[in-house]
């Protein structure tokens, strides 16, 4: 049971960050919630169809599909949480300054909330994937405890989960957006990297150089650190050159892209800045 639970919590706490950290960028957006559950739900839908067409997909694409599979969720998911980032670089003063003014009856972000419901729902359907294929050949090779370890690994990866969410409340709104913002930049670029990793191990693209560096002297990639740091930031141990690439340019593309748009945003910033600027000092 005790190795069923540890790979449980490693899967579900991948998942429970990337929710934690979008969500926490949405905050104060009405009806987040509906569309977190609804990602939830179709997450674990799409989890157990990838786990019935196990077979098919993993003979597809000359052997390889498990590996472009997970290249195309991440990929999806990097795509998803950048819109989010630029869309909050737009919006996200707007909406710091209605929720002092209007004690956080917040009125935008419909749009970005269907991009929120899609980001959970690859999450889950990632992990989800994995969790429920490592369960069925448990079970099918008489393992024991699987059920308690399924559940050991779930409570314990979502109360961390919820520990850095309700850490990251606690951020003052005036640095919550630029904090967080910052947070989705590196969680997309280290997505990126792994999708290079996959698209790597099907043989699409070069490693360029395998390893780049070894760093795991320091801090391995199956310590319980290492796993964390590579689910927030990217880190890997031991990247390829191509890793790298991907993580350089993702993080450029969104630096550049919040900076056009930030520029671009500045004007319609305005009415709320002034409507709070107006009104009477206690």
């Amino acid at each position: 049971m005790p190795g069923i639970a540890l790979l449980v919590f490693r899967e579900v706490l991948e998942a429970a960050l990337i929710i934690t950290i979008v969500c926490a960028a949405t905050r104060g957006v009405p009806r987040r919630g509906l569309f977190v559950g609804g990602g939830l739900i179709l997450g674990v839908l799409g989890a157990m169809l990838v786990a019935l067409f196990a077979g098919a997909l993993a003979n597809a694409f000359s052997g390889v599909g498990q590996e472009v599979f997970n290249a195309g969720v991440l990929l999806a998911a990097v795509f998803m949480i950048s819109w989010h980032v630029l869309w909050m670089s737009s919006h996200g003063r707007a909406m710091a300054a209605e929720m002092q003014a209007l004690g956080g009856a917040v009125q935008s972000g419909s749009s970005s909330l269907m991009m929120l419901l899609l980001v959970v729902a690859l999450a889950v359907l990632r992990e989800g994937s994995e969790v429920v294929l490592f369960l069925y050949g448990m079970v099918a090779g008489g393992a024991v405890g699987v059920l308690g370890g399924l559940a050991l690994g779930v409570i314990a990866g979502s109360a961390v989960g919820f520990a850095l969410y309700y850490g990251l409340l606690r951020i003052p709104l005036r640095h919550f957006f630029s904090a967080t913002n910052a947070m989705l930049m590196l969680l997309a670029a280290g997505l990126a990297a792994s999708a290079a990793r996959y698209l790597v191990q099907a043989n699409l693209l070069p490693a360029l150089t395998d390893p780049l560096w070894d760093s795991s002297w320091l801090l391995s990639n199956g310590s319980l650190a290492g796993q964390t740091l590579h689910i927030l930031i990217g880190y890997d141990a031991r990247p390829s050159g191509i890793m790298l690439v991907f993580y350089t340019v993702t993080l450029l593309i969104l630096l550049g892209g919040m900076r056009w748009v930030s520029r671009a945003a500045d004007p319609r910033a305005g009415p709320a800045a002034a409507a709070i600027a107006a009104q009477p000092q206690s």
